[in-house]
């Protein structure tokens, strides 16, 4: 029988095993996440929007299902959160924006769309740094999310909302979107697991888009079998979305399930560490591989010498895409328009709008772009950035004909106090340097906890990443780290995050 003490605090999983059974009904397990996030939301600041009356009305719907006899996903009645980027009907999408303040879109994502299809009650729409721009979730206009590790500390971005709705027990499971490492980052500082699959591994249809060619979405839980759980909803093909790979999705589940690192070879990337990297991060992932060799797998170092220019091409190449993709928000279709005095024209009125709708860090990047992409610097710009990505593609080529999985810090550093890096954008930018690279290939990495840092008792990540369309890889070496991670702290990392317990809201 599973321990139903305390609902928020059982795995998606356990939580499925349970509603299968009967033990609890999905109405049961629904409220007590909408209780949690009335309890702790106002401190945490994870959602922009909560949906509680159509998430129990889902749950409604499959109690009734189950009662009825009917075969269901293995996931129907688990609650979910999603982020903000995602289209979602019936439910406000704003991507952090006040440019998209209060747009209820007529249409749902390919993700939502499945969700729904698994019968998995949406709790609401996540936190996030405007238009999936940030490291830190600071950028949101609509104010931080917050650690539940230290309410003092960024939760990660650009997905710190639904990392830290999963980390603060507030949802099992939360979608996310990963250009640069907006699953993979915050998941590291939060002691939540988050994986970016393949790029074109899952669709992009009715996301709304940052940089098209490095998107892509991906779930974030608190286990690994939880993640590859919801990573198996999420994935396939969709003839909606142009680059959707038309082929069968990786046994991520039955990967999870097992687990074993016994006969593979894990490549340290000698490139993704050493200095700027803070001493108890590499700490624990030195701990993390040394656990992986002690399990069976064979460690080899290998060098990627392109990673080194990685930040810069992406910083070419994401506001390029930035700057074309967000000229749709014209004030002229949807979402905010502000009309100056007299009779102004339409371009008078975009104007006025995108300098009051866009904060200003996408103002600084559609800026960015949109020189790297002006007459006379296309070539030296974009251009050499998108050479770039061909080397580094090049590099991982070459590290997989002697790793079958690469590993690194999933980020420099843990959780940063708020203000520390908001004024200083390479900084921020930093944060990424260890996952922008698998974008730019668009190639499948996973973060997961490695232990919690010396220094400040905050969780630190590793990050494990694998070819192309072998997502499985993640979820084998994921489950076997987790496994021996769990023996070396003495239990799951994340039940050791600090107990919130009141909201501002109440207090």
């Amino acid at each position: 029988m599973t321990d139903l003490t305390d609902l928020t605090r059982l795995s998606a999983s356990a939580l499925a095993d349970a509603l299968a059974r009967r033990e609890v009904s999905s109405v049961e397990v629904t409220s007590a996440c909408l209780d949690r996030i009335a309890a702790v939301d106002g401190d945490v600041h994870a959602f922009l929007h909560v949906a509680s009356e159509s998430a129990l009305e889902t749950a409604r719907g499959v109690d009734a299902r189950r009662a009825r006899g009917e075969a269901l996903p293995t996931l129907a009645g688990v609650p979910i959160a999603v982020k903000d980027v995602m289209t979602t009907r019936g439910m406000p999408t704003t991507c952090g924006s006040k440019i998209l303040q209060g747009w209820v879109p007529p249409y749902d994502s390919t993700v939502v769309a499945k969700i729904k299809a698994a019968g998995m009650p949406i709790l609401g729409k996540t936190n996030m740094d405007e238009f999936a721009m940030g490291s830190s979730t600071e950028h949101s206009a609509y104010g931080p999310t917050r650690n539940p590790w230290d309410l003092g500390r960024i939760p990660g971005g650009s997905g710190g909302g639904s990392a830290a709705a999963v980390a603060a027990y507030e949802a099992p499971l939360a979608t996310g979107t990963d250009t640069g490492g907006s699953i993979r980052q915050p998941a590291s500082v939060t002691g939540t697991v988050g994986t970016k699959p393949t790029y074109g591994g899952v669709s992009r249809y009715g996301l709304v888009a940052l940089a098209s060619s490095l998107d892509q979405a991906g779930p974030v839980a608190r286990t690994v079998l939880d993640t590859a759980l919801l990573h198996e909803v999420m994935a396939g093909y969709d003839p909606m979305d142009s680059t959707s790979i038309n082929a069968p999705v990786p046994g991520v589940v039955e990967a999870a399930r097992r687990g074993d690192v016994s006969r593979l070879r894990i490549g340290v990337v000698k490139e993704l560490g050493g200095e700027g990297y803070q001493a108890g991060v590499r700490t624990r992932f030195e701990e993390a591989v040394q656990l992986l060799v002690d399990a069976g797998a064979t460690v080899v170092e290998v060098s990627c010498p392109s990673f080194v220019y990685a930040l810069a091409a992406y910083y070419l190449i994401l506001p390029s895409e930035a700057s074309s993709n967000l000229a749709k928000f014209d004030a002229m279709r949807y979402g905010l328009r502000v009309t100056p005095d007299g009779d102004p024209s339409a371009e008078q009125v975009m104007a006025a709008t995108r300098d009051a709708g866009f904060g200003p860090e996408v103002k600084r990047r559609i800026i960015l772009g949109t020189y790297a992409l002006s007459s006379g610097y296309y070539d030296a710009y974009y251009g050499s950035a998108q050479k770039v990505r061909r080397l580094i593609a090049d590099d991982f080529a070459r590290a997989f004909t002697t790793a079958d999985v690469l590993v690194s810090p999933t980020a420099p550093t843990t959780a940063f106090a708020f203000g520390d890096k908001i004024d200083d954008p390479l900084a921020m930018y930093l944060n990424d340097v260890a996952t922008i690279p698998a974008n730019l290939a668009g190639l499948p990495g996973m973060s997961l906890p490695s232990g919690l840092a010396d220094e400040d008792g905050l969780p630190t990540g590793i990050q494990v990443l694998a070819p192309a369309m072998a997502d499985d890889r993640l979820y084998s070496v994921g489950a076997a780290l987790e496994r021996a991670l769990e023996a070396r702290w003495g239990g799951p990392l994340l039940h050791r995050a600090p107990e919130l317990t009141t909201s501002r809201k109440e207090a």
